[in-house]
Parts: C-alpha cells; sequence; structure tokens
C-alpha cells in the first residue's frame, strides 16, 4: 500500500486512541512518553506529556518524531537532554536496526534541541536552518538555567548546547534521505523567532513543531509572533496533509488542528487587531474577550487564555 494511502487510513486510528485517554492523567512518565507510535509505514513519534516539564517526564512535554528510510532514520528534534536522547535512540532501535543518520530541529526551545550534542557524538547530521540556529544560539542559557532548575542537575548532566555545525542559510530546504522527501518550512516566526515546520510529501505528514498545538491551549510569549502563528497555520491548510503532528498533544488530522489551534489564533489576532483600531485600552481587550467557551475543552484554558490575549494586544501594539 503506497506510504500516503497508509497514513489515511491509519490516520483515525492512531489519532483518536490517544485523545479519548490522556485527560486521564495529562503528566505521564517518560517511560510511557518513549512509547513509538508508528503513524505510516514509515513514521513515528513519541507522544509527549501535555502538561509543563517535571521530574516524572524527563522535560519532555512536546512530541518528537522518526522516520524510518531504507538509508537511516531522521530523527525530527532531538529532545530535552543528553540523557533523554540517549533513551529515545534505545527506542528508535525498538523499532528498527537503522542507524540514526541525522536529526532536523525544528524551533529552538530545550526540549526540541538540547539532545543534539548527544546524536551528534554518535555520528548523526544534525540538520537546521539558520534562522533557527541563531535563536537556539540566544536562547541557550536561559533554557539551561531553567531545565536544570525544574529538572534538577542529574537530569540535564552531561547535556551541552549544540547547535547544527553548518546551519542552512536558507527559508526552505528539500533532501532525501532514503527515498524520503523532506520539506523544511519557514514562513514565519511562530512560538519562538525561526519555528519551523517539516513536511513529508510522501508521505502525507507535517510536523508543525509549536505552531499546533492540540489538547493544550497554545501559548503567546513574549517571543512569539502571534501573526506569524497564523501565517503559519495557513501554510499548513494549503499543504493539506492527511496527518499533523503538533508541537504538543496527539497526532491528528486537519480538522482537529484548526479546531484547536487554526480557529484560536484567527479569533485571537483579528479581536485583538479591531481593538487596537478602536482604541481599546488593554484592559478593554483583555475583558471582551475573556471567555471563549468554544476553546474550553483545551488543558490550561482558564490559566493561559486572558494572558494569552494580553501578550498578543501588547506584541501587535509594539509592532
Amino acid at each position: 500500500m503506497p506510504s500516503r494511502v497508509f497514513a489515511t487510513a491509519l490516520a483515525s486510528l492512531f489519532v483518536v486512541l490517544p485523545l479519548t485517554a490522556v485527560h486521564a492523567e495529562t503528566d505521564r512518565s517518560i517511560e510511557e512518553i518513549l512509547e513509538p507510535i508508528q503513524l505510516t509505514e514509515r513514521v513515528y513519534y513519541f507522544y509527549g506529556s501535555i502538561e509543563g516539564r517535571s521530574p516524572h517526564n524527563l522535560g519532555m512535554n512536546n512530541n518528537v518524531g522518526f522516520v524510518v528510510t531504507d538509508d537511516g532514520v531522521v530523527m525530527v528534534d532531538s529532545g530535552p537532554s543528553h540523557q533523554v536522547a540517549a533513551r529515545i535512540a534505545d527506542a528508535v532501535a525498538g523499532v528498527t536496526e537503522q542507524p540514526i543518520t541525522h536529526v532536523i530541529n525544528l524551533g529552538s526551545q530545550d526540549h526540541r534541541w538540547l539532545g543534539n550534542g548527544w546524536f551528534l557524538e554518535q555520528g548523526a547530521e544534525i540538520v537546521a536552518l539558520r534562522r533557527t540556529a541563531e535563536t537556539q544560539e540566544r536562547y541557550a542559557a536561559s533554557h539551561m538555567n531553567r531545565s536544570t532548575r525544574n529538572l534538577g542537575e542529574e537530569v540535564m548532566a552531561d547535556t551541552v548546547p549544540t547547535v547544527a555545525p553548518e546551519p542552512i542559510d536558507a527559508d526552505r530546504h528539500a533532501f532525501e534521505v532514503g527515498g524520503v522527501r523532506f520539506e523544511m518550512i519557514y514562513t514565519a516566526d511562530a512560538h519562538f523567532p525561526g519555528d519551523i515546520m517539516l513536511h513529508l510529501p510522501d508521505e502525507g505528514v507535517v510536523f508543525t513543531g509549536d505552531v499546533v498545538y492540540t489538547e493544550r491551549l497554545l501559548g503567546i510569549q513574549r517571543e512569539s509572533d502571534p501573526e506569524g502563528k497564523l501565517a503559519n497555520f495557513h501554510e499548513l491548510e494549503a499543504l493539506n496533509p492527511a496527518i499533523v503532528v503538533p508541537g504538543h498533544g496527539a497526532a491528528t488530522d486537519m480538522a482537529t488542528a484548526r479546531r484547536d489551534t487554526g480557529e484560536y489564533l484567527k479569533i485571537l489576532v483579528r479581536e485583538v487587531r479591531a481593538g487596537i483600531e478602536d482604541w481599546e485600552t488593554l484592559d478593554e481587550t483583555v475583558e471582551r474577550l475573556a471567555d471563549l467557551p468554544q476553546f474550553q475543552h483545551l488543558l490550561h484554558y482558564e490559566a493561559w487564555h486572558r494572558a494569552n490575549v494580553n501578550q498578543t494586544y501588547l506584541i501587535m501594539e509594539a509592532q
């Protein structure tokens, strides 16, 4: 069965099962997280905890993927530490005897790339756009400090922030490994500057990084670009994959990605822009948008939604 057809046939199976169980225990152990979930004949992912970084999940509260090609395994992100990277590699070895030859970085948050050093030591090539690598370098010290504070020195032992030795000076980069095509796509800054998505056109899969969240509410931080996030989501809609692997939350289809992320971003950007143009104060805009019941099913809605409106206003007002 061709990979794309295989992906379409399996999409409902692999995305529905995690969604039905996740809320029973939102912070899962690293052992549970490192049970590979197969999405297509070649594509797998590790379903990260949807809670914050904790000693229970060893900082892996994000999704990490891997693709088994004819010439080796291509990782999608490297995990939050030297130790977790080694455990990721062990989990991959339970699926295939192929060596890990490449690691693609989607973003610059700690849990996406602090495992780079371990994989580089094993001989893998780290693949990142220059925009991504520059942001990684900028935030490396603060992210290491936060990870050490949250997880402990023992968990972060031997972790050395390591960016791609030869980052790619382009906004799009396409290459092939072992019969599988990979397309790295930068559209606009998103959760952090330089965030990208990874399109696997022959598999019908897009790894979105922190452009898409499912199950939990997305966050808008000082470093984020809400309008850039929305531009990335429009790019995702144009790609129209059968399977979306979000940065956080269970792998899913476009309808769920649109419900949990796309619609939220559209409302946030549109309504905050309208408030600024109508000379609303920050407090007035936050109060007007304080209740969006269609997103209350998302974890952390009560804690994060008003803060997202607040931060979006401040970012857009300054532009």
